[in-house]
């Protein structure tokens, strides 16, 4: 098994896609600690892998502060004896326009995700580094922190902010043998089974049926089984050579996406006044860049009725 003698943290997995990334983990021989908020339902995560052969202990605690990153941490020593792997994966969503946003939103969701990851990642590298043997940091971004999406400014701000800080620690990491990476998972979760265009996906999903090849192929979307492959890859030393990238994974797709460019560039001597701008911008800059995800239509035999 490729990750034979290897220990990892997941957080948030509980259940979803933090479990099946913890499961895949644990099937390719690495001991897991799992994390979630809830005793039963870390417990039964536990089981799950226990059950299918696996190695694995629970930290029941909230994402976020450091007290928890440490926690976990020390979970992994005083239970495996080291620690290889870390995939920040917990969340919270508090979906709501901008002018409805209250503090609370905002600030529940950037804690749980940015400040979760950045803790969690700050106390697992001090660690590994210290261990002297390189490590793996896998993140969890979204398409969301890449494009943007309506009424998810608190999430859209945490996910491209876990991007920004995984190119950083490649390069902070590298001289420690320690990569970074962002994974972003298109799949059906709790968060997609409320939206009408996934219902014929996520219908096929819950009675163990393939995926339509339209979702699976033409949206790249499929299950949580689907990403856990690219999780236990990038921990796998298969990936010793792959860090500070943000990779795309989602049914029949892997994607790898670009980081920000340049998509125009226009001198002018003696620089760009006001005047200069209202005069050339649109000619100078060409098409705009476009914001958010346009699905294509669905087929008609995907159609379901809307609530």
């Amino acid at each position: 098994m490729t990750l034979t003698g290897k220990v990892a943290i997941v957080t948030g997995s509980g259940r979803g896609l933090g479990l099946a990334y913890a499961q895949e983990l644990a099937r390719q021989g690495a001991s897991v600690v799992v994390n979630d908020v809830d005793q039963a339902t870390a417990d039964a995560a536990v089981a799950s892998i226990v059950d299918a052969g696996g190695q694995a202990t629970a930290v029941v605690a909230p994402v976020g502060p450091t007290e928890t990153a440490t926690r976990l941490v020390d979970a992994a020593f005083d239970t495996y004896g080291r620690l290889d792997i870390l995939v920040t994966n917990a969340g919270v969503l508090r979906d709501t326009v901008l002018w409805k946003m209250s503090d609370d939103d905002f600030d529940t969701v950037i804690n749980v995700h940015l400040r979760g990851t950045f803790t969690c990642v700050r106390e697992a590298a001090t660690r590994m580094r210290e261990q002297g043997e390189g490590g793996r940091i896998i993140t969890i971004g979204s398409p969301t922190g890449q494009r943007g999406n309506f009424g998810q400014t608190n999430y859209a701000a945490a996910k491209a902010g876990i991007v920004g800080m995984v190119r950083t620690w490649a390069m902070e990491l590298k001289k420690a043998g320690i990569t970074a990476n962002a994974v972003i998972p298109v799949a059906a979760t709790a968060m997609t089974a409320t939206v009408p265009y996934f219902a014929a996906a996520v219908e096929a999903d819950e009675k163990g049926e393939p995926m339509p090849s339209f979702f699976r192929h033409d949206l790249g979307f499929g299950t949580a089984a689907d990403v856990a492959g690219l999780v236990a890859f990038l921990a796998s030393d298969a990936a010793a050579g792959v860090t500070g990238q943000a990779i795309g994974v989602g049914g029949d797709r892997l994607q790898l996406w670009s980081h920000p460019e340049p998509v125009a560039t226009a001198y002018r001597e003696g620089g760009w006044t006001y005047e200069a701008l209202v005069e050339s911008f649109a000619a100078e800059v060409g098409e705009l860049q476009s914001v958010g995800e346009t699905f294509p239509p669905l087929p008609d035999e995907l159609q379901r009725p809307q609530a």
